[in-house]
């Protein structure tokens, strides 16, 4: 992905009919050939953790899986200095609103490229921005927000991203992937835990009370405990055995069998189908999760891929296809992303269709 140009100093404020998208360090390559999946037919420009890129060919229901933000509208914004910056913020945030009134919470996030200096600069401007925005509109500094969505979804309000010192993308068309840090149990068997409760909440629901579980690979119970917690009943199933907080769970019952073998009895449909095992994930769709989901063995999912020995590419396609070997048909709602918590692997989630 070629780099970004190096901006001259100066103030200015500019728009680019483009879009900005940002990624986990180390995957900018591969957000960018996903870019291209999605149809954009320009090769992307960036930097660590961000391509931008112009929007001529991007599917119009875009759904990305490398990416954490995107926005929408990007525009241009250049300063030299920590003053001349947060008003031109100030300048550009009011030029994306538009007119428009905003009478609830708004969203409002500053990040950078992974770089003390720049990180040092954003967090000086960001205070300066505040202190402004509230002199000039202090109604709206009222409503800010800096709490992520609680659940992907696109949302009304400011991004700025610092490419460099002196330069910035912003703008108010954001699109939040769901992908976010969650806090430990102390009883959590692993810290697979944590993709557990950061894929539920992306999917902005997870297990409730009295719902079934079935989690194939389940040892050493991560997942599971994560489900009984929420109240809902577990089978745990793996011939391996359970650890911490998930070996006596109330909810969970341990069932000793392989996660490629195992049918529910009767075939009695289940609420979630739960599976994160370090298998081929070709393998797992194949023997997994495509017959539960033609057999109609569960409402929803959510299913752990280990992508480091493959193209991540090739399985997307094959995943978004919509002939027999995709899930488009099969679901009601099916996103997949690389989580925060997730490393060399993708989180597949979804409703079932029917």
């Amino acid at each position: 992905m070629p780099p970004v140009d190096t901006v001259p100093p100066g103030p200015y404020v500019g728009f680019m009919p483009m879009h900005l998208h940002t990624c986990k360090v180390g995957f900018e390559e591969t957000l960018a050939r996903e870019l291209a999946l999605c149809g954009y037919r320009d090769e992307p420009v960036g930097g660590e953790g961000f391509a931008v890129v112009s929007p001529r060919g991007a599917h119009p229901d875009l759904d990305l899986c490398y990416a954490v933000f995107s926005v929408l509208d990007a525009r241009e914004v250049r300063a030299a200095s920590v003053n001349a910056m947060a008003g031109a913020l100030c300048d550009a945030f009011w030029e994306c609103l538009d007119g428009e009134r905003l009478e609830g919470p708004w969203f409002l996030h500053m990040g950078s490229v992974p770089h003390e200096a720049v990180a040092g600069r954003m967090r000086t401007v960001e205070v300066e921005f505040l202190r402004r925005l509230k002199g000039r509109m202090s109604r709206l500094a009222k409503l800010a927000s800096t709490d992520l969505p609680a659940a992907a979804r696109e949302t009304r309000g400011f991004l700025v991203h610092f490419v460099d010192a002196d330069n910035v993308l912003v703008g108010s068309r954001i699109r939040f992937w769901g992908q976010r840090r969650m806090r430990d149990n102390p009883a959590a068997p692993s810290r697979s835990y944590l993709k557990a409760e950061e894929a539920f909440a992306a999917l902005g629901r997870g297990p409730q009370p009295g719902e079934t579980v079935v989690d194939l690979g389940a040892a050493p119970g991560g997942w599971s405990f994560s489900a009984a917690e929420r109240g809902a009943t577990v089978l745990a199933v793996d011939n391996g055995p359970l650890r911490g907080g998930a070996l006596s769970h109330a909810r969970i019952t341990h069932v000793h069998d392989d996660a490629f073998l195992y049918q529910p009895p009767g075939g009695r449909r289940c609420d979630w189908l739960l599976c994160d095992l370090i298998e081929d994930p070709n393998r797992v769709v194949e023997q997994i999760l495509l017959p539960w989901l033609d057999a109609g063995w569960c409402r929803r999912f959510v299913v752990n891929l280990k992508v480091g020995k493959m193209d991540p590419i090739g399985l997307l396609r094959r995943l978004r296809g919509t002939d027999r070997t995709g899930l488009a048909w099969r679901c009601e709602r099916f996103a997949i992303r690389q989580l925060f918590h997730d490393r060399e692997e993708i989180t597949g989630m979804g409703t079932t269709a029917g």
